[in-house]
């Protein structure tokens, strides 16, 4: 049976199949219909937690007592959950335990765009990027074997646009129950981290990071696609549906493991190709990896870091690079612009009705963003969180002073 499922829809199949027992998440555009998709499952205890890090501990309580595990957020919400993402990393798991972070380029419902491929290398976890919904269903029952095999968290990072589209899925898949784990063990030296036994945990990490790298060289859903060999292209998630679009004749690697990378393939990969190309969003993760293997490869040179891709900016950014005659360009065209229509509160949203007041006492709901007088010369400067209430910074509000991050304004 196919089934057009989105990102996160595809994301909460494949947990389903994979025999998660525990979800937990904290909501946040664009991570929150993963839950929400979980909990149509009936034998699958679900939890919208107090906040990311208190979801990642429910999480990691589950895996340690033998259930297999999924705490989902936003990508500013790992940084909320750091401290028993990190804790985890170094005790290891029992059960299997998957962090799914869905990262926001272009910031469509975010204060930044950070890049949380980042995280996975800091924290020495293994991370799975998927590229549509199929692999997302698909890569969400392997991080669970992973998890298991390796004795560690995985991070399956999903953006915006693979969180958001809808492709087909074949939801027609035996759903895997587990071999039952053992509960929770009396086990100080791995789970109890007082120094001493922190010191040999983290040679077990580095340990097991070596046998990851290992495993990632034959990783099945890192795949090499050959076609000419002018131009070789490394892409992973959604920049490689982008790719395609624009260099339909090129040789790829796209990869599905970023973390660790699978550095033999990629020397064999490059060592077959004329130019090597590297087509990522945000931050040069996976150039950097791969010059730092001694490896000639342009990428960050010509392709933007700042907002989110797409196949005209890829084709127009090649173009100018060079990668792209008048005659073998694609061209994507321009969409028509549609007319502006920015976000609002919901009808009824009980925020409204205290932004009203705080924009009477201040005597802002007359002044345009332009006009608003400076916060010392009003009667009070008003301190905001990020969420939808971000909004009463807007017309006809005008009633935020800052806004900077969860919890911020107490």
């Amino acid at each position: 049976m196919k089934k057009l499922l989105s990102g996160n829809e595809a994301l909460a199949l494949g947990a389903y199949l994979a025999g998660v027992k525990v979800a937990t998440a904290y909501p946040g555009t664009p991570s929150s219909e993963i839950l929400e998709s979980i909990t149509r499952f009936n034998d699958i205890y679900t939890e919208w937690s107090t906040n990311e890090k208190v979801a990642m501990e429910v999480a990691l309580g589950a895996a340690y007592a033998g259930a297999r595990s999924l705490v989902a957020m936003k990508h500013v919400g790992l940084n909320v959950a750091m401290d028993p993402f990190m804790a985890a990393s170094i005790t290891g798991i029992n059960a299997g335990m998957v962090v799914v972070s869905a990262d926001d380029p272009g910031m469509h419902s975010s204060q930044n765009e950070q890049d949380n491929r980042y995280l996975a290398k800091f924290a020495k976890v293994p991370m799975l990027e998927p590229s549509d919904s199929q692999e997302a269903c698909d890569l969400m029952r392997q991080a669970f074997e992973i998890s298991e095999e390796f004795d560690t968290p995985v991070l399956v990072r999903s953006t915006t646009r693979i969180s958001h589209s809808k492709s087909v899925v074949n939801a027609e898949q035996e759903r895997v129950m587990p071999a039952k784990r053992p509960g929770p063990q009396y086990n100080v030296a791995k789970y109890v981290m007082l120094p001493v036994h922190a010191r040999a945990r983290h040679l077990v990490v580095e340990e097991r990071l070596l046998k990851l790298e290992a495993y990632s060289e034959k990783f099945p859903l890192n795949q090499v696609f050959w076609g000419k060999l002018d131009i070789g292209i490394v892409t992973s998630g959604i920049a490689y549906q982008y790719a395609r679009e624009v260099f339909p004749d090129a040789s790829f690697l796209k990869l599905s493991m970023t973390n660790p990378l699978p550095r033999n393939l990629i020397h064999h990969f490059a060592s077959r190709v004329k130019k090597l190309i590297v087509i990522e969003e945000l931050e040069p993760f996976l150039q950097e990896a791969i010059e730092a293997m001694g490896i000639k490869a342009r990428g960050k040179e010509f392709i933007p870091r700042i907002g989110e891709l797409n196949s005209t900016l890829i084709e127009r950014a090649s173009r100018d690079a060079g990668l792209l005659t008048a005659t073998a360009q694609k061209q994507t065209g321009n969409p028509p612009k549609l007319p502006e229509r920015p976000p609002l509160l919901c009808p009824g949203c009980p925020h409204a009705s205290t932004f009203f007041v705080l924009s009477g006492l201040g005597k802002r709901s007359s002044l345009s963003n332009s006009e608003r007088r400076k916060p010392e010369e009003s009667e009070m400067v008003i301190t905001g969180d990020i969420g939808c209430y971000s909004l009463g910074a807007n017309s006809p509000f005008y009633a935020l002073d800052t806004n900077a991050c969860m919890g911020a304004s107490i």
